[in-house]
C-alpha cells in the first residue's frame, strides 16, 4: 500500500515518505487531533494477514509503548484503517547516524557522548526486559544539538514469525529487504555472532551492536562487510577485528570496553549495558584532551591518588577540598577569620580505593559529623559511611553499584544513585528505599523542604521527589530554543 501526500488515515494526514525498510514503510504525518508531527510506520501486508502473529505483535507493541526515555523514539499507538495496520511513533529530528558516518569518523569526545546516550537508552529498555535486536546506525537519529533517539526499538522481536524463531532467513528485515542489498548488508553487519548463527538473542546482542557502532564512529570505517550477505555474516563470525585502526588518542578504558563488547562468545562478553554506560561516562567526566594519548595505568593511579589527597588527606596545604567542605558546614556565615577547621583522612578497607565514578565520590554531612564515600573494589562500587569521631567506616548493605552520595539536612539519611534509580538509606544501614527512576543521573542533593532534587538523565531538567516517597515532578524547564541542553548537578545552598 503506497501512501501519497495528503492521504488521510483516520486523523493522521500523510505529508511525505521518509523511509522504507524491512519492517515497513515510514511516512511523516500530521496528527490533526493533537496538532503534532508524527511518524507513521505502515506494517507489511503479508504480516497483517497472519492473525496469530498480529496478536503477538500487538502484545509486544503495548510493552514497547511502556518505554519512556528521552533517547528512545516513543510509540504513540497501533492503529487500523481499512485493513491497513500502522504504528504511530514519535518523529525524531536530525539525521541518522549512518548518514553522518558517510562523512567519516566522528571526533573522540562526540563519539563517546553519543555512545553514552545509546547505552542509557538500552539500559532502561533492558531493565524492562526489552532488547533492541536491530541496533545499527540507520536506527540512531542524532539531532543538531547532539541528542540521540533510538528508532525501531524491539520491533525485530515484535515482527518475528514464530515464538523462539531461530531461522535467520525469516528475519523480517532480511525478508522484506530482499531486493535492497545495501539494507541487508547493513543489517547483517551489526548482528551479533549468535544472531548470525540463527540462535536466540538476549541483551548481550545489543552490547555487541553498541561495540560495533562505537568502533565505526571512532574509525569512520565499517567493521564487518562483504559483497554478499554470506560474506558479511562470515566476517561477523570469523573476521579479524583490527583495534589498531582506532585513533591514537583513544583512551585505554575505551579500548578495553570495545574488546569486552566485541567478544564473540557471549559468555565472555560484557554482560550488562550499565557497565558500558558507566565506563563511557567516567571517561567524559574525568575530562580528556582529544589530542593526547591515553595515560598509562600508573599515571591514572597517580592522578586518582592526587585527587584523594586534595579532597581528604591531612597535609600542610592550607585549602583542601575536604577542609573547605567542612568549613562550609562548621563555620557560620560571617564567622571570624580565625575559625577552626578540621582535617580528616580516610582509611579504606583492604583492596578498596575511592570510587572512580561519574558523580562525586565523597560527601560530608551538613553538621560535619559524618563522611560518606564510594569505595571501589574489583570494578564494583559500595557506599561507606563513617562518623568522624569513630576510627572505622561502615559499608552500607544494599548500596552495591551506588554512586553520588549526599546527606539529608539532619545527617540521618544518605541519598545515592544505583541501578538507574534514586535511592535513600539510613546512615545506620537500615530502611533502604527506592524513590525514583534515574536512568542517566547527573547529580542530586537533599533540600530543606522535604524533597530530594536530582537530574534523572544527562539531557533534561531537574526533578524532585518527596523524601517520604511518591511521584517525581519536573521543577525546571530546559530552554532548547535558547541553546540549553540540560540542567545538572543541583546543590542545596546553605
Amino acid at each position: 500500500m503506497q501512501l501519497t501526500s495528503g492521504t488521510k488515515l483516520a486523523h493522521y494526514e500523510i505529508a511525505a515518505a521518509i523511509g522504507k525498510g524491512g519492517m515497513g514503510e515510514v511516512y511523516r504525518a500530521k496528527d490533526t487531533r493533537l496538532g503534532r508531527d508524527v511518524a507513521i510506520k505502515l506494517l507489511p501486508e503479508e504480516f497483517t494477514r497472519d492473525a496469530e502473529r498480529l496478536g503477538r505483535f500487538e502484545r509486544e507493541a503495548r510493552l514497547l509503548a511502556s518505554l519512556n526515555h528521552p533517547h528512545i523514539a516513543a510509540i504513540h499507538g497501533l492503529e487500523e484503517v481499512d485493513g491497513a495496520r500502522f504504528l504511530v511513533m514519535e518523529l525524531a529530528s536530525g539525521e541518522d547516524l549512518s548518514t553522518r558516518l558517510l562523512r567519516g569518523a566522528i571526533p573522540l569526545r562526540e563519539s563517546i557522548e553519543l555512545a553514552v546516550q545509546i547505552a542509557e537508552a538500552l539500559e532502561v529498555a533492558h531493565e524492562k526486559g526489552i532488547i533492541h535486536r536491530d541496533l545499527k546506525p540507520a536506527n540512531i537519529k542524532v539531532s543538531g544539538d547532539g541528542a540521540v533517539k533510538l528508532l525501531d526499538f524491539g520491533l525485530a522481536k515484535a515482527l518475528e514469525s514464530e515464538e523462539g524463531e531461530s531461522d535467520l532467513s525469516n528475519s523480517p528485515t532480511m525478508v522484506r529487504a530482499a531486493t535492497h542489498a545495501g539494507m541487508i548488508l547493513g543489517t547483517a553487519a551489526y548482528m551479533s555472532p549468535e544472531q548470525a548463527r540463527g540462535k536466540k538473542a538476549d541483551k548481550r546482542a545489543d552490547i555487541w551492536a553498541l561495540g560495533v557502532v562505537l568502533y565505526e564512529m571512532l574509525t569512520g570505517t565499517r567493521l564487518f562487510g562483504g559483497e554478499t550477505v554470506s560474506d558479511t555474516l562470515a566476517a561477523v563470525l570469523r573476521g579479524d577485528i583490527d583495534f589498531t585502526t582506532l585513533p591514537a588518542e583513544t583512551p585505554r578504558e575505551i579500548r578495553t570496553l570495545l574488546r569486552r563488547c566485541l567478544e564473540r562468545n557471549p559468555k565472555n562478553r560484557l554482560h550488562d549495558i550499565a557497565d558500558a554506560r558507566i565506563a563511557l561516562a567516567e571517561v567524559l567526566e574525568r575530562g580528556m584532551d582529544d589530542d593526547q594519548p591515553a595515560p598509562s595505568p600508573g599515571a591514572r593511579r597517580g592522578a586518582r591518588t592526587g585527587a584523594i589527597v586534595i579532597a581528604i588527606a591531612c597535609s600542610a596545604v592550607a585549602a583542601t577540598l575536604l577542609t573547605l567542605g567542612l568549613m562550609r558546614w562548621l563555620v557560620p556565615a560571617g564567622a571570624a577569620a580565625g575559625a577552626r577547621s578540621a582535617h580528616v583522612s580516610i582509611a579504606l578497607p583492604e583492596g578498596y580505593e575511592v570510587g572512580s565514578t561519574h558523580l562525586r565520590a565523597v560527601a560530608i554531612s551538613h553538621d560535619g559529623a559524618r563522611i560518606a564515600y564510594v569505595g571501589l573494589k574489583d570494578g564494583k562500587n559500595r557506599i561507606f559511611v563513617r562518623a568522624l569521631g569513630e576510627p572505622e567506616a561502615m559499608a552500607l548493605e544494599g548500596t552495591e553499584g551506588g554512586d553520588g552520595p549526599f546527606f539529608s539536612p539532619d545527617g540521618q539519611w544518605i541519598g545515592f544513585f544505583a541501578g538507574s534509580k534514586l535511592r535513600k538509606i539510613a546512615v545506620g544501614g537500615a530502611a533502604l528505599e527506592t524513590l525514583a527512576d534515574a536512568p542517566g543521573h547527573r547529580g542530586g542533593d537533599w533540600g530543606d523542604d522535604g524533597f530530594l532534587y536530582f537530574a534523572p538523565t544527562n539531557v533534561g531538567a531537574i526533578w524532585r521527589v518527596p523524601e517520604s516517597g511518591g511521584a517525581a515532578t519536573e521543577v525546571t524547564h530546559v530552554n532548547a530554543a535558547g541553546g540549553e541542553v540540560s540542567h545538572r548537578w543541583p546543590q542545596r545552598v546553605a
